[in-house]
């Protein structure tokens, strides 16, 4: 999720030197334009072609959504950095991401992209790319430096009648083809929509459809929830249940606790970020809040705890997304909404 931006990073100037933006072009003195032209690898990624000549050998992932889908395909060492962790990184990515270099905790600035004279950006999501933060795509192509955001960003874009797992998994498939390990992203495509197919069975065995909310984060004393659009509209589509702010054009809005009220869910799921440290940001702090507060605290599904907590990285399109759709599976039998 995109919080409001906290962080006004003024860059003086973004001077990204084509000495670090190699990999999508080939030395003269390589191999024949003819040779080169036969291995060029063009994916589109958000209306915007990138064209490669070779696998990028210093990519740098600006969120770590991107940076764990990368490790799972096995490509660290074609990776020259990373940034903005969220939380705890997977233990099945720690090894691989102790190899990769951290340039920032936080969100990644212009001249700290510099510094790694990548060959490839890769994000998530596409506010990411601003002029207060790494640059604009626009202004990053113009130094011939390729940057990628994922298909879910940009669904009109890419194909309105895919569904948000559909475009993730187009994600795995542009990775698979612009760093040469194609037969490591159709793994990874196979074995996740056989999960997306398992939940669609769910469905079969729910009664009526029950609504959830899907309650992420707090700002300012407000809470964020999941809106139209998303992976958790369609987690809950794919198991039977109903998103309650499915009616919100916006993926993750901000909204009072009386709207929460007022849409009387007949479940809750929490994410957790505690990691991350910002105020209300664990599982356990939503749940406080919610049962001290004097409206939500008398919906049925507070006092009876029909709550569903996930990590809250995964409510975002992640490598790990289909983790928190078995999570909600399985929370949902627990509660008596699926057999």
């Amino acid at each position: 999720m995109r919080h409001p931006a906290r962080l006004g990073v003024a860059l003086a100037a973004l001077a990204l030197t084509a000495v670090s933006c190699s990999s999508s072009r080939e030395s003269s003195g390589d191999r024949s334009a003819e040779k080169a032209a036969s291995r060029t690898t063009t994916v589109t990624s958000c209306g915007r072609k990138l064209s490669f000549d070779e696998p990028p050998k210093r990519a740098v992932t600006l969120d770590q959504s991107a940076t764990e889908t990368l490790l799972e395909l096995g490509l660290a060492d074609h990776m020259a950095g990373t940034a903005n962790l969220k939380t705890k990184i997977a233990k099945e990515y720690q090894d691989a991401y102790a190899k990769v270099p951290v340039l920032s905790p936080k969100i990644l600035t212009g001249e700290q992209l510099r510094a790694a004279t990548p060959d490839l950006v890769v994000a998530s999501f596409d506010d990411l790319y601003a002029k207060d933060r790494v640059g604009t795509r626009e202004e990053l192509a113009e130094l011939d430096l390729p940057s990628y955001v994922s298909a879910v960003e940009c669904p009109k874009q890419n194909a309105p009648d895919k569904t948000p797992f559909d475009l993730l998994f187009d994600d795995y498939t542009n990775y698979g083809k612009i760093f040469d390990a194609e037969d490591r992203a159709e793994k990874l495509v196979d074995e996740q929509r056989a999960v997306v197919d398992k939940a669609a069975e769910t469905a079969e065995q729910v009664e009526g459809e029950p609504t959830v909310v899907w309650f992420y984060s707090v700002y300012n004393g407000l809470p964020y929830v999941a809106g139209k659009g998303g992976l958790p509209s369609e987690m809950s589509r794919l198991v039977g249940a109903k998103n309650a702010f499915d009616d919100v054009d916006e993926e993750w809005p901000e909204v009072s606790w009386e709207q929460i009220a007022d849409r009387d869910p007949d479940f809750i799921v929490i994410g957790d970020l505690s990691e991350r440290g910002a105020p209300g940001d664990s599982a356990e702090e939503k749940l406080k809040m919610m049962r001290e507060d004097a409206v939500v605290s008398k919906l049925t599904a507070v006092q009876k705890n029909r709550i569903i907590e996930v990590p809250g990285i995964e409510m975002d399109p992640s490598v790990r997304t289909t983790h928190t759709l078995r999570l909600l599976i399985e929370g949902m039998k627990d509660l008596g909404y699926a057999r």
